[in-house]
């Protein structure tokens, strides 16, 4: 059936998936040159700090707004719209000098990149059934990790090669030609001129959100729905924790090596492949594969995506074993089992905004749980370069990073329950146009 009924769902994962390899190239860049920065422009680790998360400041302040809007207005609009605010801030990061500048480039990038994962999440659960969803939402989840594998190593060879600001312009560049494809290529099913019939029908009967149902309250009033769920909190903290240590390894990982293992750039550039590579596996054929796999042969939704997620943040603890070594090696071994187990939890999260979401409101709850996320996402660097300024180790750092993922493990055993969709409060959702189903069938001749 999945092989007659076409694939246009897959290319559009594919597209949404290359927007996130983007999105994280943008933030690889800086972590690779903090130490260039650094030093051109004479900053203390807490500076480092700061700029590495400022990003995640703007990004995080707007999941709420743009959970909203992404519900009201759609993902090709929010989506058309960021990446052009985000190309727009790289350029001008590589023309730029200073802290205070380089920190407001930043805070721009993360007002461009704020649609981009929520957005993703919302796409996804109009486009795939949902025995699907698991590998579908693999396909942008995994981007993230795969971004590092080709980000670090061809961006540590083009500083070291032409100087830092050259690896603003080329990821400014990279983004500037993906803006124009998505604007060319994006459209939600009902709009997909190329979309069959029978993949519209097998995309609806699967369990694929309404497109065309949009919250009937106002934003404010979906939230205040939504935050006394404790589904909400529960799938929103426990990925707060996940992020903590996700963004300790994005925005450190590089400075770590350099710093505390005496790597050269390029060499730092070439090690940091390997944890990533091994995340983008595990995200794929763990978080995605096994999990609708699973699913599919008949396991308990609930059951297998949460044990998926424990396992995952469990072998997430390796980080610790990377406070007790200095050995290249050693440690990227425990980092490489850390950010593998990471990864695979990563979509599983995902892909429950989806799931739990009353009617029209995916794209509120992916943005809950977004600015949860990021919040501990702004925390990680800032806190790291404090610890680092102030211990001159990364021990502690990976100490923390264990202790709080303990805490996530716990919010998503005890507080997110079972998953499936929440219920609707009275008046909270409309349905407006027609669905995707009877859109195709309205151009049969």
């Amino acid at each position: 059936m999945q092989n007659r009924v076409g694939n246009m769902r897959w290319w559009m994962a594919i597209l949404l998936g290359i927007g996130i390899v983007i999105n994280y190239l943008d933030r690889v860049n800086l972590s690779v040159t903090s130490v260039s920065l650094q030093k051109e422009f004479h900053l203390t680790d807490a500076q480092v700090g700061y700029i590495l998360s400022s990003f995640l400041i703007s990004y995080a302040v707007l999941q709420l707004p743009v959970g909203a809007w992404l519900d009201r207005f759609g993902v090709k609009w929010m989506n058309r719209i960021g990446v052009i605010i985000w190309t727009v801030a790289t350029f001008l990061t590589a023309l730029v000098s200073g802290f205070g500048l380089i920190l407001l480039c930043r805070l721009l990038l993360g007002v461009g990149e704020a649609p981009a994962f929520p957005g993703s999440s919302k796409a996804t659960g109009y486009w795939f059934p949902i025995k699907e969803r698991g590998l579908a939402t693999s396909a942008f989840d995994a981007a993230a990790k795969f971004s590092s594998v080709i980000g670090a190593p061809l961006i540590a060879f083009v500083v070291s090669a032409y100087g830092w600001q050259s690896a603003f312009y080329l990821t400014g560049v990279i983004s500037l030609v993906y803006g124009i494809a998505f604007w060319l290529l994006y459209r939600d099913p009902s709009e997909a001129k190329q979309l069959s019939l029978e993949e519209a029908s097998y995309i609806k009967e699967g369990g694929a959100q309404e497109e065309r149902v949009v919250p009937k309250a106002s934003g404010w009033a979906t939230y205040s729905y939504l935050f006394r769920q404790k589904k909400v909190w529960g799938l929103a903290l426990g990925f707060a924790a996940y992020n903590y240590s996700f963004y300790l390894f994005l925005t450190w990982l590089p400075g770590y090596l350099q710093k505390t293992l005496h790597m050269s750039v390029l060499k730092s550039g070439w090690y940091t492949i390997i944890p990533w590579f091994i995340a983008t596996l595990t995200d794929i054929f763990i978080g995605g594969v096994l999990v609708d796999r699973l699913i599919a042969q008949g396991h308990d939704n609930t059951k297998v995506r949460r044990t998926i997620v424990t396992i995952g943040m469990l072998l997430g603890l390796a980080v610790i074993g990377a406070a007790f070594t200095t050995n290249a090696i050693v440690a990227t071994i425990w980092i490489s089992i850390a950010l593998g187990g990471l990864a695979f939890a990563a979509p599983v999260a995902w892909s429950i905004p989806s799931l739990i979401a009353p009617k029209g409101t995916v794209g509120s709850v992916g943005g809950i749980m977004n600015l949860l996320g990021n919040l501990a996402g702004i925390a990680a660097p800032i806190v790291a370069g404090y610890i680092l300024q102030y211990t001159k180790s990364f021990a502690a750092n990976f100490l923390v990073a264990g202790a709080i993922l303990i805490l996530g493990i716990l919010c998503f055993l005890f507080l997110l329950g079972r998953i499936e969709q929440m219920p609707e409060p009275e008046n909270l959702v409309e349905v407006t146009g027609t669905d995707v189903a009877e859109n195709r069938e309205s151009r049969v001749p």
